[in-house]
């Protein structure tokens, strides 16, 4: 099995911090499913500003509302206006990469998609080496 990066938003802006809620991080439902993001899927998040990397579950926020909030411990490290990549990964077998298509959601400032890209060349194993 190979740890893959299935689903990927590209430099999102935190709207929130919340240190006393309860849940994880909060991402736009229309965001989840462009970059293919379940909710309780666990996910990375890099901070562009600080460096910071947080490993935490999804949960959906309302659709349309570019929610991008970081609750609980996280909220110390992501403050609103921090730009941030929010990594969906994956567990894949070798069959399974014969049809994987990862993809890549573009935002604005606003947290709207402006595009996707998907990953579209077949995965292959590296030749084998020639002596």
């Amino acid at each position: 099995m190979r740890t893959l990066c299935k689903g990927k938003i590209h430099r999102a802006t935190v709207t929130q911090a919340d240190l006393n809620y309860i849940w994880s991080i909060t991402i736009d439902q229309d965001l989840m499913e462009a970059a293919g993001i379940l909710p309780f899927e666990m996910v990375q998040i890099t901070n562009l500003s600080t460096g910071d990397l947080w490993q935490t579950y999804a949960i959906a926020g309302p659709r349309g509302g570019g929610d991008i909030c970081l609750n609980g411990p996280p909220a110390r490290r992501f403050q609103p206006g921090d730009k941030v990549i929010i990594l969906s990964l994956g567990l894949f077998s070798e069959e399974d990469l014969k049809d994987f298509h990862p993809k890549v959601v573009f935002v604005d400032d606003e947290n709207r998609v402006t595009s996707i890209r998907a990953y579209e060349e077949p995965f292959v194993s590296f030749p084998a080496p020639t002596a």
